[in-house]
């Protein structure tokens, strides 16, 4: 007869699924808050699956996503686990920092209100 002995460490378990944190939805919302503003954007959606985080953007309420900022922590010590990714799908840039991610849109924004 064998006793199996209970392992040192736990395995740590992937989430049931991944979400923005408090200070990711800050950085987006600011920005999003921002483009409302300049008329650019009118509605967004957030979607928490079990790979990924995704907030969509929308010009319109019933029509494709204009951008989707995504989180794939996976990618996390490879290419970096944020993510802005265009209407048809192209990553428009990709990183380790949200801010620095969401530049690519704050420099549609500044074209947008001059």
């Amino acid at each position: 007869m064998t006793i199996q002995t209970p392992a040192p460490f736990p395995s740590r378990h992937a989430p049931e699924q991944v979400a923005f944190d408090r200070r990711e939805l800050g950085v987006i919302l600011g920005l999003y808050g921002r483009m409302v503003a300049a008329g650019e954007w009118r509605d967004y959606g957030i979607s928490h699956l079990r790979d990924a985080a995704v907030f969509s953007v929308f010009r319109r309420t019933a029509e494709n996503p204009l951008y989707r900022i995504e989180k794939h922590p996976k990618l996390r010590l490879k290419q970096g686990q944020y993510a802005v990714v265009g209407m048809d799908g192209q990553i428009l840039k990709r990183g380790h920092d949200l801010r620095t991610v969401l530049r690519v849109l704050e420099r549609k924004l500044i074209r947008a209100v001059d």
